[in-house]
């Protein structure tokens, strides 16, 4: 739950008036600048967002009469309003300081200037009240994409990452990933304090990747771009040797590229992942060998078959 309290901190705003301890929650991570309600309509007034006042709507609000200042101030004031806040330290109206002690609602200063306060706040809101979830895996950073391995309990996920690691690219997180899905198709993923920067080998136990390996070997966030989901080997399946085959991973209401990498002695996964991040990062600037092979392949097919014709 984020609150006025945490604004405070986070944007170094100054208390004017109001009652901050009551801890509105805000729920909306939409920011409305009040323009119409100072002009006296209030129909469609977004009370449960933060109001931000700033050089339009007060030097608007200095032609009110006094009696429409109170009216519209009191109006503004809501027990939902999670704050109101005012822009380039401009002076609180006793009207609005008056409205907000009498309804509990915190007035906040801020030296910003408006668009930029919004700016800032906008993306601090949507990040924080974003939809999340967690996923069991492991989320490394490797050549920059970020890697979500999966698989099932002791497939090797975790001795993966340390190979990675060892080979210079950065864990993000171990065992329980939380994930944040910032806007669709984005999908931000880190680490519980916890167990940040750590790592379980069997037979070795817990171990400190940053203490190990240096501070260039973690991250604290990373973006969730590729899915490698490790599976033991099954003779009775058949798996894509071409790499035509397109799967998906679906978290929350996002999607992300998956590919399933079969797992028996002798193969290394760390390098796998390593060239399916390199692959994953060409075809997203437009080459895809696969689709590329399949296409001479076919001209090639058609071509012998005009020949025997």
């Amino acid at each position: 739950m984020i609150t006025s309290i945490e604004l405070i901190e986070k944007f170094d705003l100054e208390i004017i008036a109001g009652n901050v301890a009551i801890e509105i929650p805000i729920i909306n991570t939409n920011i409305s600048r009040p323009g119409l309600e100072m002009a006296g309509f209030f129909s469609h007034y977004s009370s449960d967002r933060i109001q931000v006042l700033g050089t339009t709507e007060m030097s608007f609000f200095e032609t009110l009469s006094k009696e429409d200042r109170r009216e519209r101030m009191q109006k503004l004031c809501r027990k939902e309003t999670p704050c109101i806040i005012l822009t380039r330290d401009i002076d609180a109206p006793e009207e609005l300081v008056d409205a907000c002690n009498r309804k509990g609602t915190p007035l906040l200063s801020s030296s910003d200037v408006t668009t930029s306060l919004i700016n800032k706040i906008s993306s601090f809101l949507e990040r924080e009240l974003a939809p999340e979830t967690s996923l069991h895996g492991v989320l490394v950073d490797v050549y920059g994409v970020g890697v979500l391995i999966t698989g099932d309990s002791g497939v090797g996920k975790s001795e993966t990452a340390l190979e990675l690691v060892k080979r210079g690219h950065r864990l993000v997180a171990d065992d329980n990933v939380e994930i944040k899905e910032i806007s669709r198709n984005v999908l931000m993923g880190k680490a519980p304090k916890l167990i940040e920067h750590l790592l379980e080998i069997r037979g070795l136990g817990i171990i400190n990747v940053m203490t190990l390996f240096g501070a260039g070997s973690v991250l604290p966030e990373k973006r969730l771009m590729l899915n490698v989901n490790l599976e033991f080997w099954a003779k009775d399946k058949t798996y894509d040797r071409v790499g035509l085959v397109e799967e998906t991973l679906t978290i929350l209401d996002s999607k992300i590229t998956k590919k399933t990498v079969p797992v028996r002695p002798g193969r290394n996964l760390a390098v796998i992942i390593e060239v399916a991040a390199m692959n994953y990062r060409l075809n997203k600037m437009g080459t895809n060998t696969a689709k590329d092979f399949n296409d001479r392949l076919n001209a090639q097919i058609k071509n012998q078959s005009l020949k025997e014709i």
